[in-house]
């Protein structure tokens, strides 16, 4: 995680004050506004609660294994050409870790546009981490690879609905990014220029990475359920492919179930099969790994 801003490199991060977030799809229930944060600095909007652990926390990209495991990710995919990718809506339930003493593991859950095939992701989630032993939930935004930031806004507790969308914008050229806590409030939204490929969507459960530590054990989380037949929220989970939109079942062959593995081959986590509606489905924790 990081402190200040430095590594920015020259990518610019607009905060924006407008309208709820427009996808080619009604807007999940839930979805927030884009907030006007000019003038709040960057640095204030989020903390790190990784610092406690001293370790910088990453979400890198799919780690490949086989055609569907690899040792990162858990969840579906959706892919497309270069390009095609304009929208993916996600919800979620967040859900309870449990810790050993003195455990220190970590289970994010996010959707987000790239990373399957390309070496970018524009992503927003939650995790459910053990930190120290203490289980430990918060929000965070990450582009990949600038380190992923904390978000302050958005509460997370154990059984809360989650809803997000990650867009991309045409006409501004932009990535609009955005979180709300269906069940007890909190909001975040924001818009930036991104070098993304948009070569795929995804719904996704992860073991992240630590710098210098490689991939972590992964949290015992039980069962994280996404989608409209879980949580109640409209219009997830979604994408919308070369301007056609559907639930996640709707785009036949470039659909990818993919089954999370240790570096041994073990399964950490697996998803289940999609809901008959085609939206919704579960992702079950097997082992930590890593």
């Amino acid at each position: 995680m990081v402190r200040h801003i430095g590594w920015l490199c020259g990518f610019v991060v607009v905060l924006l004050l407008s309208w709820v977030l427009r996808a080619s799809i009604p807007t999940p229930r839930g979805m927030p506004s884009v907030r006007h944060l000019t003038g709040v600095p960057w640095s204030s909007l989020w903390t790190s609660p990784w610092a406690l652990a001293d370790s910088r926390v990453i979400r890198p990209p799919h780690i490949r294994v086989g055609p569907a495991t690899s040792t990162n990710w858990s969840g579906y995919v959706v892919t497309g050409p270069t390009g095609s990718i304009s929208d993916v809506t996600g919800s979620w339930v967040v859900p309870p870790v449990s810790c050993a003493a003195g455990e220190t593991s970590a289970a994010p859950f996010w959707i987000g546009i790239d990373g399957y095939s390309s070496p970018t992701v524009e992503q927003i989630g939650t995790d459910s981490d053990c930190q120290n032993g203490v289980p430990t939930y918060f929000a965070w935004i990450e582009l990949f690879p600038l380190p992923s930031l904390i978000i302050r806004s958005v509460p997370v507790v154990p059984g809360d609905v989650i809803s997000a969308e990650v867009k991309y914008d045409a006409s501004s050229a932009r990535f609009e990014v955005a979180i709300a806590n269906v069940t007890r409030g909190g909001t975040f939204a924001v818009a930036t220029r991104f070098p993304g490929q948009r070569t795929s969507a995804e719904w996704i459960g992860e073991a992240p990475a630590a710098v210098g530590e490689g991939i972590l054990p992964l949290a015992n989380f039980g069962t994280v359920n996404y989608g409209v037949d879980f949580t109640g929220v409209s219009w997830t989970c979604a994408a919308t492919v070369n301007g056609i939109t559907g639930g996640i079942a709707a785009f036949g062959a470039a659909v990818q179930d993919i089954t999370m593995v240790s570096q041994s081959q073990a399964v950490k986590a697996q998803p289940s099969g999609l809901s008959p509606d085609g939206t919704s489905f579960s992702i079950t924790w097997a082992s930590a790994g890593p």
